[in-house]
């Protein structure tokens, strides 16, 4: 599979009378897009900000972010199975608006949601104060059941973007670049001198609203499989979960999975990049060795020599990720894995809830437990009550001045487990 990915590079984002692409400025008719996103009955009402890179703003609690893009050439069309029919993605042009994002908030289902501050020390954690933000604050129907309420706040955010991602699609973009996958037995011919390198990406799937949807198929629905990288890059794995905002990857994290550009990089120089297993990530221990099993069956049936595993989640999680990492050592390949920690406020504690002698090696997001004190800053978008209560707040974490003391873990984005973060650690 061949996609080009064309960037066009956004500098700005503002209200205007259409929503267009000019000079590196997306501006938006914020009528229009409203319009676009309320015909959904379970949504009361919606209002759209805007937050940019350095400004006193402060979002929360955050869904989901994603990224505006168009299909401008080839089969498929935006998350398909969701909002476009389902056929295979990864292949053709993809526009991309760069340096935007749509950001759901408003009053959110459950506990585990985040904050992106736009300025300040909490910017430095999260990659996303440095996007140009369209966000939208949503309020749903009175007495609505929590799926169907995330569900309305996550078509609002999927349709906003395929929604701006429209006026990309004639633009010329500021640059293309090409990934691209040979079927496997043309792929290995091509570089036979090379370690040939797969990679695991575990999907969070772990009971109601621990969601990852695959061409809009929730994953807990589904076995261990193959999937081509470009597939993920081009829309075919979206985010539907109320995990941890620290560690949750977001729909936008699944368009830029850092672990796939960085393999793309390395290929046909330093490594053979085979291709993508996708495995869930389970509540009960028969569907964890399942997926375990299944994960490093096709490992070794692809004849790999190393894999890179990561996660997504903490806790029970680390479980799958270990059955993981030693069932496929075991058949002989290495493997790396990717994760982050909870170690305690002091950093003492044991960072991970499962451990074998297997996983020797590690690369780490950093300790979503540190402790991080962020000022008032002059504007909130959504709500400051639930910061006492979402996961890493604590009662006493808001504070009267409207500044914040909370754990990383309430950062959205501050420890992610695909390395899309500036934090880590060093083992000594």
């Amino acid at each position: 599979m061949r996609l080009e990915i064309g960037n066009i590079i956004i500098k700005d984002v503002q209200f205007g009378d259409k929503t267009k692409v000019e000079n590196g400025i997306l501006f938006v008719n914020k009528e229009e897009l409203i319009a676009r996103i309320s015909d959904d009955d379970n949504i009361k009402s919606v209002d759209v900000e805007l937050a940019r890179p350095g400004e006193s703003v402060r979002i929360t609690p955050v869904k989901d972010v994603i990224e505006p893009r168009v299909k401008a050439e080839g089969p498929g069309g935006i998350f398909p199975g969701v909002l476009s029919k389902v056929q295979t993605v990864g292949t053709g042009r993809t526009h991309v608006l760069k340096g935007a994002a749509v950001v759901t908030t408003g009053k959110v289902v459950a506990f585990q949601e985040g904050i992106i501050d736009m300025t300040g020390p909490g910017a430095d954690y999260t990659p996303f104060s440095q996007t140009n933000n369209v966000v939208l604050v949503i309020q749903p129907r009175d007495g609505l059941k929590q799926h169907e309420h995330e569900k309305a706040i996550r078509f609002a955010g999927l349709k906003a973007a395929a929604y701006l991602g429209e006026a990309g699609k004639e633009v010329t973009p500021n640059e293309v670049k090409v990934y691209e996958t040979l079927p496997l037995l043309q792929g290995i011919q091509k570089y036979p001198e090379l370690p040939k390198v797969a990679y695991v990406l575990m999907l969070q799937s772990q009971g109601l609203m621990h969601d990852t949807y695959v061409y809009g198929v929730d994953a807990k629905q589904t076995l261990s499989t193959l999937i081509y990288p470009t597939e993920l890059l081009d829309g075919a794995i979206i985010s539907g979960n109320c995990v941890s905002a620290c560690d949750k990857n977001t729909t936008y994290h699944h368009l830029n999975n850092p672990v796939v550009h960085d393999l793309f990089e390395r290929h046909g120089k330093e490594l053979n990049f085979v291709g993508v297993i996708i495995t869930n990530e389970n509540v009960y221990l028969a569907d964890k060795e399942r997926s375990s099993d299944w994960s490093a069956k096709l490992a070794e049936y692809l004849g790999v020599d190393g894999v890179i595993i990561s996660q997504e989640g903490f806790g029970n999680p680390d479980t799958d990720l270990i059955m993981n990492c030693k069932k496929i050592e075991q058949k002989g390949i290495k493997t790396v894995i990717v994760t982050d920690e909870y170690a305690g406020r002091d950093g003492a504690s044991q960072s991970l809830a499962d451990a074998d002698p297997l996983a020797n090696a590690v690369v780490t997001g950093g300790n979503a437990n540190e402790v991080i004190e962020l000022p008032a800053l002059e504007k909130v978008i959504g709500y400051l009550d639930p910061v006492n209560t979402i996961a890493g707040g604590f009662d006493g974490s808001l504070r009267e001045d409207g500044s914040i003391v909370v754990e990383l873990q309430a950062i959205t984005g501050a420890t992610n487990e695909l390395g899309f973060n500036k934090l880590t650690a060093r083992g000594f």
